[in-house]
């Protein structure tokens, strides 16, 4: 027997939202994983207006994009920001399974993939996060690749982020990057960043020096018809990054306590995230929600840039 088809695909927009796509005002995408799986209550809920804050001081409005009991909100009001901040049991939700927590009417915060698509959906070109996700330390073997990167190449959002997580295998990931057509250029430097640090090591492919040169390399890929995701990777302020030499030995300390817990899957950021943590003494954190906010100042310039 046939299962009845389900009603058109509900989006809730947050009155801010819908007032700016109204009026045809730049809109900035952001995450939720990170309010919910990337710092706890009430940090979460500060950075999390913080960077919201930061967006509308540049002429943008902010959109940070979740499922709420099955609906897809493209922002989000002061109370359901902070219900999301405090709730527990919250799903994970990439490109696999963002459909399954909308069908279930569950509740799921996004990650760099599924934002991409709500994004788009909604219309929203430029989307900031922290540090997107890549190929990792040891994918010849466990064969484990983010979803982030075969949306950055199928997907049309800017995606301002401080480079690929330095938990990563960077090289590889800007190679599967390289392979699938996605510009990565980073903001006012030769260097690629690791997220925390300033230098991955690695000379990056592409450098820009303003959000209006960048708007231009957007436009000109649209004019050619070329489809698909541009990564603008933007260093972590000089004043509160952390050497890569230093976090270097934090992160193999990291894998090899998440090897002898044998962690896997999707478990693995956050606990490597959490084992960094504890030991910088919280420092990798603070590094985290500077970077954040610089990636929102950052995205709402191009955001404006490209209305202009």
């Amino acid at each position: 027997m046939n299962q009845p088809i389900s009603p058109l695909l509900k989006i809730a927009y947050s009155k801010e939202v819908a007032s700016a796509k109204q009026r045809g005002a730049p809109l900035v995408a952001l995450e939720s994983t990170i309010i919910t799986h990337g710092m706890p209550y009430p940090g979460n809920i500060e950075m999390a207006r913080s960077v919201e804050a930061i967006i509308r001081e540049q002429g943008a409005v902010p959109a940070t994009i979740a499922v709420i009991h099955g609906t897809l909100h493209i922002g989000l009001e002061a109370g359901e920001l902070e219900q999301l901040a405090k709730a527990t049991d919250v799903m994970k939700v990439s490109r696999a399974d963002l459909a399954f927590a909308i069908a279930e009417r569950r509740t799921g915060a996004t990650t760099v993939a599924a934002t991409m698509i709500a994004a788009a959906r909604a219309g929203i070109r430029v989307f900031a996060t922290g540090g997107i996700g890549g190929v990792h330390r040891g994918a010849e073997e466990s064969f484990d690749i983010s979803a982030d990167l075969e949306e950055l190449a199928r997907t049309g959002v800017i995606v301002v982020c401080a480079g690929a997580k330095a938990i990563l295998d960077i090289p590889k990931t800007l190679e599967v990057l390289e392979t699938r057509g996605v510009p990565v250029v980073t903001y006012e430097s030769e260097e690629f960043p690791a997220f925390w640090s300033r230098s991955s090591g690695l000379r990056s492919p592409l450098s820009l020096n303003s959000p209006a040169a960048i708007a231009n390399f957007q436009a000109t890929r649209e004019q050619l018809g070329i489809d698909g995701g541009m990564l603008i990777a933007n260093p972590v302020p000089e004043a509160d990054e952390i050497p890569r030499e230093e976090m270097e030995i934090y992160i193999e300390r990291a894998l090899d306590s998440a090897e002898r817990d044998e962690v896997t899957g999707k478990a693995v950021t956050p606990y490597l995230l959490s084992t960094i943590f504890d030991l910088t003494d919280g420092q990798s954190l603070k590094t985290n929600i500077a970077l954040v906010e610089n990636n929102a100042r950052l995205a709402a310039e191009i955001a404006v840039a490209l209305d202009e």
